[in-house]
């Protein structure tokens, strides 16, 4: 496990930790996937829509709906290690600012008082005059299992 820690500015005023799957096969042929933490990313996040508006969703099964967009500084694709990972086995969490204050939190549930778990819904690179890469554009959501263990 390497948690390279990237530093904050103010572009990147927050930090992340980005996890990646070891997947296992049971003794009867399904996945298991344990999730290990990678690093430690510098990004900004926040409401992906400007306006408020509810994310609880009263339905017979009650959803929540919670979505988040920002900046990171390298692809979330690929791991420390230099592994190309799929976008569906990338888990972001414990979003903080500097200070360790965590920003987006469960109140309730089996991850209670931790930071919520989202999923990586869309990466994009953001090409500067240079020609190369400022940043990657992402959009989080956050996962309908948030009893995994991270």
């Amino acid at each position: 496990m390497s948690t390279v820690c990237e530093t904050t500015d103010f572009m990147f005023p927050m930090l992340a930790d980005i996890y990646y799957p070891v997947v296992e096969q049971a003794a009867y042929g399904n996945l298991k996937k344990q999730w290990v933490l990678d690093r430690t990313v510098a990004c900004y996040l926040s409401s992906a829509t400007g306006k408020t508006k509810e994310e609880i969703i009263p339905n017979v099964k009650i959803d929540q709906e919670a979505s988040l967009v920002g900046r990171v500084k390298l692809d979330l694709r690929i791991s420390t290690h230099h592994e190309r990972q799929s976008m569906t086995n990338i888990l972001v969490t414990n979003i903080r600012l500097p200070n360790s204050e965590t920003i987006y939190m469960e109140t309730a549930g089996p991850r209670s008082g931790q930071g919520t778990i989202y999923e990586v819904a869309s990466q994009e690179p953001l090409v500067g005059p240079t020609n190369k890469v400022d940043f990657y554009k992402v959009l989080l959501r956050r996962s309908t299992n948030q009893s995994v263990d991270v």
